[in-house]
């Protein structure tokens, strides 16, 4: 384990290491064990505590939603909106292939974001005539979700579902999620969805409980049960 600043990862230089502070502060009143569900940063996460991290992935909650209401579809691919995001959709459609008896297609988005800035590059993968579930860790602005959708509906996508595990929903995200190209938008109650009530988006919008991944997670943790069943369905 590594201890102070560096214990974060940096992937640019002045890149903040509030991850590291957090734990301190956290671990500061003798917290032992830290449990947490798919962060944005899992190096930087599993680095920076010195106490036992437990990390939890919400897949199997958005299988059990999504696999029947899918399966009779002709395709199915699950797309990342960027590189960094490629080992957590594939661990996601490895759920989902078991959940479905088959398996679904891959695909990724090249995706650049220095200073503020974000560039969508082109999509690795075919989505003709498929059903897309793009997915992420979280969806702030719904700008990479938006823009995605756009491109995978122009080279043929039949329906385009986006699932984040948190969502923030900033700026325009009310406008954005809103899409026709959109079918559905599909988060957990980890963040509340209050910023998008009222708004167009409000009902293509789907949020499922976490509560129940969690109950079962520190009841397998006080009993030794096995958190790799838990998460893999």
């Amino acid at each position: 384990m590594c201890h102070g600043g560096d214990a974060v990862s940096k992937s640019q230089t002045r890149d903040p290491v509030t991850t590291r502070y957090v734990a301190q502060l956290i671990e500061s009143v003798g917290v032992d064990r830290v449990v947490t569900l798919d962060v944005h940063n899992l190096a930087a996460y599993q680095n920076a505590f010195r106490c036992e991290s437990v990390h939890l992935e919400a897949n199997r909650i958005f299988v059990e939603h999504l696999a029947l209401r899918v399966a009779g579809d002709g395709g199915v691919a699950v797309i990342s909106p960027d590189v960094g995001g490629i080992k957590r959709a594939e661990r996601f459609r490895q759920v989902l292939a078991r959940a479905m008896g088959r398996e679904p297609a891959m695909g990724f988005f090249d995706k650049a974001r220095a200073k503020g800035v974000l560039t969508l590059g082109q999509l690795t993968g075919d989505v003709g005539g498929s059903t897309v579930i793009i997915i992420d860790d979280l969806i702030s602005t719904g700008s990479t979700v938006a823009h995605a959708a756009t491109v995978c509906r122009e080279q043929g996508a039949r329906r385009v579902i986006a699932v984040a595990t948190h969502g923030l929903f900033v700026g325009k995200a009310g406008e954005l999620l809103a899409s026709p190209l959109l079918d559905q938008v599909i988060v957990t109650d980890s963040v509340p969805a209050f910023r998008l009530e009222g708004t167009p988006a409000a009902a293509n919008l789907t949020v499922l409980s976490v509560a129940g991944l969690f109950a079962e997670a520190i009841q397998r943790l006080h009993g030794g049960g096995s958190l790799v069943e838990l998460l893999e369905g």
